[in-house]
Formats: C-alpha cells, structure tokens, sequence
C-alpha cells in the first residue's frame, strides 16, 4: 500500500470517528423532535376534540332548551286557541236576540286563526243566508265584510300553496259565456308538482251573478308514464268566494292535490286561479289516504337505495 492510499485510509478513518458520535446525536435530536412534534400534535388534536365536545354539548343543551320552551308556548297557544275556539263557536249557538255584528266579528277571528284546519264554508253560508232577511240600514256592510275576509284567507292560503306548486290563472267574460250557454271552455293550462305535468280544462257552465259563484267542470289529464295514455279526473262543481283551496280541494295520484280559486268577481267577468300542491300542504282535516302514503314511502325508499348503489 502507498503513502498516499494510506493517508487517504487514515482521512476516511478519521472523519469516520467524528462523524459516528455526530450522527448519533442527529440522531437523538430527531427522535426527540419527533417526539416533541407527536405529543404537541396530540395535545393540540387532544384539546381540539375537547373543545368541539363542549360545543356539542352545548349545542344539545341549547336545542333540548329550545324545545323545551317551543312545546310550552305550543301548549299555551294551543290552549288559548282552545278557549278562543270554545268561546267563538259557542256566540253561533246563542238565541237569534245575539247581535249580527258580533256573529260577523266572531267569524271574522275564526277565519283568521283557523281557516288552515276547519272548513268555515257553513259558517260564511249561514251568516250569508242570514243577511237576505237582515233588515238592518249595515246590511251591505256585513255583506263586504264577509266577501273581504273570504278573499284575504283565500289569498293567504293562495300564496302559501304557490310556494309548494304551480298554478295558473284565466278569466271568464260573462258575454262570451252567454254565447256559449251548453258550455264554455277557457284557454287550457299546465300544471307541474314534484316533476309530474298534468293539463287543465276548465269549462264554464252556468253563472250565479246574484251569489257570485260559477259551477264548472274540470279536466285533468296525467300522462301515464310514456305510452301515451291518459289517467282522466272530470268534476263539476260550484266556487264561489267562500271555497278555500287548503280544504276544498280535489284529490289527484301520487297524494296531490288541486283546486280553483274565484279570486274576483265583477258584472263583466270574474277571475279564477287553478293551483296544484302536494297533498302535505293541504288542511289537517284533509288527511292522506294510507294508501297513498305507504306508496309515498316505498317511492322515497327506492329513491335511496338507487342513490346508495351510484
């Protein structure tokens, strides 16, 4: 071996002997860096789990509270509602000697805070019947009155459907309908809810202009998936002012609902609206057959498997 292999040998020699120490204590810094990353990260995840099970905790505790008072003032206004309905009714059973301004104040609180779950047809009918032998000089004052809140509970539940359906609107000009008395029918209309288009007929049959009411027959037809056939409802009836859509309403497939609104009714014509809505906006009274809510949930369940399998 030469000189020069041997200092060389010796160099490597050498800085093998520094470096074995040096790089044990790299070594030894890293391990403990490591580990003073880890228990710092742990601690920071260990305080950031702690923090967010106070939030939730807190969250819970916020909304049992929340529910908690929701269901006591739902039972204090359910029983206040309760007298209030007990103590209206009670003012239509009374002897004739009750004042008719208060029978007509009395429907009036009525409408307002239940027109979504009692069908107050007979009552608007039996004050109306009332007010043809009424002799009193504010007769045709409680005859505005009544149509105005019939109209402000037909608009409210009006807007209140539109959010959840579709509607349409069309006018009947009484001349044309005399040229046609066996029957006259308006521009025909599209309805669509929950992604089903169904067509709307309506035919103009007769005109009560003394009651304001119109009797006609409506049309829908649903196409039957993609056949091309038809499932047909056909009703006649009559609408007036005192028919409010979340109770007089027609019963449709797949738990829907339909009904025409008489929005205004002048010597000249008279305005009606058709609104479609599912059948959950409808009245309390007007309950889903179980039929249709069993097939409601059998179609929602399909839904979910078909989206669990994508």
């Amino acid at each position: 071996m030469g000189k020069e292999e041997k200092k060389e040998k010796d160099k490597w020699d050498k800085v093998d002997i520094i470096l074995k120490p040096v790089g044990g204590l790299l070594t030894a810094i890293a391990v403990s860096s490591l580990g003073l990353l880890g228990s710092d990260y742990l601690k920071k995840k260990e305080k950031s789990d702690m923090i967010s099970r106070e939030r939730m905790q807190t969250m819970e505790s916020n909304v049992r509270l929340y529910s908690e008072l929701m269901s006591k003032r739902e039972e204090a206004e359910s029983a206040l509602r309760k007298d209030m309905f007990n103590s209206i009714i009670g003012s239509f059973l009374r002897p004739e000697s009750a004042l008719f301004e208060e029978k007509v104040l009395n429907l009036e609180l009525l409408a307002y805070n239940f027109h979504e779950s009692l069908n107050l047809k007979p009552l608007f009918g039996y004050l109306k019947k009332k007010l043809t032998v009424y002799k009193g000089k504010d007769k045709d004052e409680y005859a505005l009155r009544l149509n105005k809140v019939a109209r402000e509970i037909a608009k409210k539940q009006m807007l209140s459907l539109e959010n959840a359906g579709d509607e349409f609107s069309r006018t009947v000009v009484f001349d044309r309908f005399h040229q046609n008395p066996e029957g006259f029918p308006l521009p025909d209309g599209t309805i669509t809810i929950e992604g089903i288009e169904r067509d709307f007929r309506i035919v103009v049959l007769k005109v009560d202009a003394g009651a304001k009411e119109i009797k006609v027959r409506l049309e829908v037809r649903t196409p039957k998936g993609s056949s091309g056939e038809m499932e047909v409802n056909v009703t006649e009836f009559w609408i007036g002012y005192f028919d409010f859509p979340m109770i007089d309403n027609i019963h449709l497939s797949h738990d829907q609902r339909c009904a025409l609104v008489l929005t205004n009714f002048e010597e000249s014509s008279a305005n009606i609206t058709a609104v479609g809505f599912p059948g959950s906006y409808a009245s309390l009274k007007e309950k889903p057959h179980y039929q249709e809510v069993i097939q409601h949930l059998l179609k929602t369940e399909n839904i979910f498997r078909e989206d669990k399998t994508k």
